[in-house]
């Protein structure tokens, strides 16, 4: 017994919901091969695409950890082989290690007997997840699992709807930048101050999407407690979101740990033509990129054909 699928990539945190507000992004993913077999164990038999080496130790990779909670929750008395092509570069920001975990889940649940849904995958791939970035969270695995824009609290998804014409755009530098360094970026005080006018900010973004309303998304889509502590780690940040907002963005602000950098707009014109701003500025401070264009309401994972 053997399934296939594919996680699309996604931009995590949406600058204003850090840790817990994401959405996918459509044209850029991982895909997993998953064979049923008889030992009572997870293995994984290869990983293509790949920039660097990955542990083959199913507890030390992402989709690995993913299928051995799987296989513990449900008491499973047989066992997962896992070949992993990697279509997101590694320390992108573009969701690559959370892909490779929901990719996997997502095959593996199609050879149970009972497939689970995707809410009930929430917990597993956040264990997937937590080996990569060293803590639960589910603003990368949340909307791959449902698709689009996603709220993931500790133990719940709620899925978010935004108009059918708004569009992303994720512009990724060719340079890496590790999760666990742009973590460590955020040590230090916060005043209560910043976490209310964060608050306020996240409330306009969230109430502007479900209204379809791009004057609150505007006013909100600007991240006042995480980005200016990472933003030193990205050359060129501050003239990338800036060639972003002239080209006629309703925001724009890192993808998840960065380095990538992503803007929402109101329609796919104008995604395109901040894209190709953004792009301009990345190789003014020297590095060449590749652009993405997507609905905010991105594709879910899903087995292939």
């Amino acid at each position: 017994m053997e399934a296939r699928a594919f996680s699309p990539g996604s931009v995590g945190n949406v600058g204003v919901g850090f840790d817990i507000l994401g959405h996918s992004i459509a044209g850029i993913g991982d895909v997993a091969t998953v064979r049923r077999i008889d030992e009572p164990t997870v293995r994984i038999k290869a990983i293509r695409g790949a920039v660097t080496d990955l542990p083959l130790e199913a507890e030390r990779n992402t989709a690995g950890g993913a299928l051995l909670s799987l296989r513990e929750a449900l008491a499973l008395p047989f066992g997962f082989e896992i070949e992993l092509d990697k279509g997101i570069p590694l320390g992108s920001g573009l969701g690559g290690s959370a892909a490779s975990c929901v990719a996997a889940l997502v095959a593996a649940n199609a050879l149970l007997d009972a497939p689970l849904d995707a809410h009930a995958l929430y917990p597993h791939a956040m264990a997937g997840e937590a080996i990569a970035s060293g803590g639960r969270h589910g603003d990368n695995v949340g909307p791959m699992l449902l698709g689009g824009l996603v709220l993931a609290t500790a133990d719940r998804l709620t899925k978010i709807e935004v108009p059918a014409a708004w569009h992303a755009v994720v512009v990724h530098p060719h340079a890496v930048l590790e999760t666990r360094r742009a973590r460590e970026a955020l040590q230090g005080a916060y005043a209560l101050k910043e976490f209310v006018a964060q608050s306020a900010q996240l409330a306009q973004v969230l109430l502007g999407c479900e209204r379809g309303d791009a004057t609150l998304v505007r006013a909100g889509l600007d991240d006042l407690l995480v980005e200016p502590r990472r933003a030193p780690l990205i050359a060129g940040f501050a003239a990338v979101k800036q060639a972003a907002l002239r080209a006629g963005a309703m925001g724009a602000s890192i993808s998840g740990a960065g380095p990538s950098v992503f803007a929402w707009c109101e329609d796919e014109a104008t995604a395109r033509a901040s894209g190709a701003a953004m792009a301009a500025a990345f190789a003014s401070a020297g590095f060449e990129s590749d652009v993405h264009v997507s609905p905010v309401a991105g594709p879910a994972a899903g087995v292939l054909a």
